[in-house]
């Protein structure tokens, strides 16, 4: 396993850090607090943190965000999607949540490079896979894909030919073709398959476990970064689903990694604190910030929303 210099961008742990964006007009590296209900941005210079963090609260969780074109953000908020043309604007809503808002939530997302916006819900009481994958675009929100309890792991190949989606619980990421025009899935298939949590496991004895999938980003060479939740590393897959490397991280529970700086080669890492034990968190007390460390392979930018 590789052991990387990370850096910490944050000091001020977050609950549950997701969603993490780099904003290359602004240099500003953005993310979310999910139970912290409130979304976060920074300005970034190399590895560090330039200035105060800026804070935006909000009354409900935020599962994910995007970059809008024309200024501003799409988020996917616990009662539905909204758009804010300015930082700590107005919500203008755009779509309300198609479900039971009192179980489910808004989870992981992001946009295609068409400018339509995907989120994935949560199944919270997690014995059922209720999970479905939405699409929103000028025609209004579509149910694209289901049967999962935790929505995460979305991405695109470089050429927006193949998308990847986990479902946490599952211990699974899988891949599909993508028609372009219309976003529709097909021929879904396992991409790479995770061992599941042994029985017993609690974190710091002696049982051996890899994690989960959570939030991952692809880079230009079209691999797929994907966060292991209590594994405290991000596995690097080929296009083919095979480990190319396996990057120790600083705490046990990264969340979602994104691609920055000038050069897309700043990769950086949200974490969780949230849920996690005493004894953990006196080991790990940096669990919930962000981190950054550079990589030699650049990452894809972000996607923008587009209002049609």
């Amino acid at each position: 396993m590789l052991t990387p210099s990370w850096t910490a961008i944050t000091i001020e742990p977050d609950g549950l850090g997701e969603s993490p964006f780099w904003h290359p007009q602004e240099q500003r590296l953005y993310w979310v607090d999910i139970p912290g209900r409130r979304i976060a941005r920074v300005a970034v210079q190399g590895l560090q943190a330039q200035g105060e963090i800026e804070y935006w609260p909000l009354t409900q969780e935020p599962g994910c965000i995007a970059p809008a074109q024309g200024g501003g953000l799409v988020m996917a908020l616990r009662d539905g999607i909204y758009l804010a043309r300015d930082w700590q604007g107005d919500l203008q809503p755009l779509a309300p949540a198609p479900y039971d808002t009192a179980k489910l939530r808004f989870n992981d997302g992001k946009c295609d490079a068409q400018g339509r916006f995907w989120a994935g819900s949560l199944y919270e009481p997690k014995d059922q896979a209720l999970g479905v994958l939405y699409m929103l675009d000028g025609q209004g929100l579509h149910a694209m894909r289901d049967g999962v309890v935790t929505a995460n792991g979305l991405a695109w190949s470089p050429d927006g030919r193949t998308a990847y989606w986990a479902d946490t619980a599952a211990h699974q990421v899988r891949s599909f073709d993508v028609d372009a025009a219309s976003g529709q899935l097909s021929a879904g298939r396992v991409f790479h398959p995770m061992p599941p949590k042994p029985a017993g496991w609690v974190w710091g004895n002696d049982i051996p476990y890899g994690g989960r999938p959570d939030g991952a980003a692809v880079d230009s060479e079209g691999c797929y970064w994907s966060a292991q939740y209590e594994g405290q590393r991000l596995l690097r897959l080929s296009p083919t689903g095979q480990v190319l490397a396996e990057v120790a991280t600083p705490v046990p529970c990264p969340t979602m990694p994104c691609f920055g700086g000038p050069d897309l080669k700043t990769l950086f890492i949200t974490t969780s604190r949230q849920g996690r034990s005493a004894q953990e968190l006196a080991q790990f007390p940096g669990a919930g910030c962000v981190f950054a460390m550079r990589v030699e392979v650049a990452g894809l930018g972000v996607n923008r929303f587009v209002m049609v």
